[in-house]
């Protein structure tokens, strides 16, 4: 089995063309197409109002970080 992953586009006629090289000739093939939208970057639709406000009843503290050590200073 051979796996081919394409980034390509659809038309405006709606139709996707496909053309792939094989080194296979001759034969008969059993043949898996996958479409799915690329993902766009940033945040999904949505997202902040989901989630927004869902640690109220469980807040993040930050408990008193101590006292820390003076350091030389760099360089």
């Amino acid at each position: 089995m051979q796996t081919i992953k394409l980034d390509t586009r659809v038309g405006q006629d709606g139709i996707l063309k496909l053309e792939l090289s094989l080194e296979v000739t001759d034969a008969d093939l059993e043949v898996l197409v996958v479409v799915q939208r690329k993902e766009k970057r940033g945040w999904p639709p949505g997202y902040f109002e989901r989630t927004a406000g869902s640690l109220a009843d469980d807040p993040i503290e930050r408990p008193p970080q101590g006292v820390y050590e003076e350091r030389d200073t760099l360089l």
